[in-house]
């Protein structure tokens, strides 16, 4: 009986909603509704969630502004990083781009906490 009370709590408390405070100082051109990323999609099984907003991944990291800066929790500072590499037939030079992304990714972890936005805008998966 005891466990039952706790499991129905647990679903009736809602997911942690990022700060509306942490999105006052979000840079120019990145909206709360923007994606992060998506989730692994199976064909047949478009079901559930299926993408993670700007939004939802700052509650995740405990974002708040802090002198006109986004942070996190630990009090480091929130970078986004566009990511490239959704081409439909790549360039030559993909890897050279790959390999330059993946180094400027390394270096800006070092000082922020790196929130990379995919590439894949759009929330219906590709066919």
């Amino acid at each position: 009986m005891r466990w039952l009370m706790i499991i129905s709590l647990l679903i009736v408390i809602p997911a942690p909603a990022a700060n509306a405070s942490c999105c006052a100082c979000l840079p120019k051109g990145i909206k709360r509704s923007d994606i992060v990323s998506r989730l692994g999609f199976k064909p047949g099984m478009n079901k559930g969630k299926q993408t993670i907003t700007v939004e939802e991944k700052l509650a995740t990291l405990k974002a708040r502004c802090r002198r006109g800066k986004l942070i996190d929790g630990s009090g480091k500072q929130i970078y986004f990083y566009q990511l490239t590499g959704c081409w439909g037939n790549p360039p030559t030079d993909y890897q050279e781009i790959l390999d330059k992304q993946n180094t400027e990714l390394i270096r800006l972890r070092k000082r922020y906490t790196v929130i990379e936005m995919t590439c894949m805008t759009s929330a219906e998966p590709i066919q």
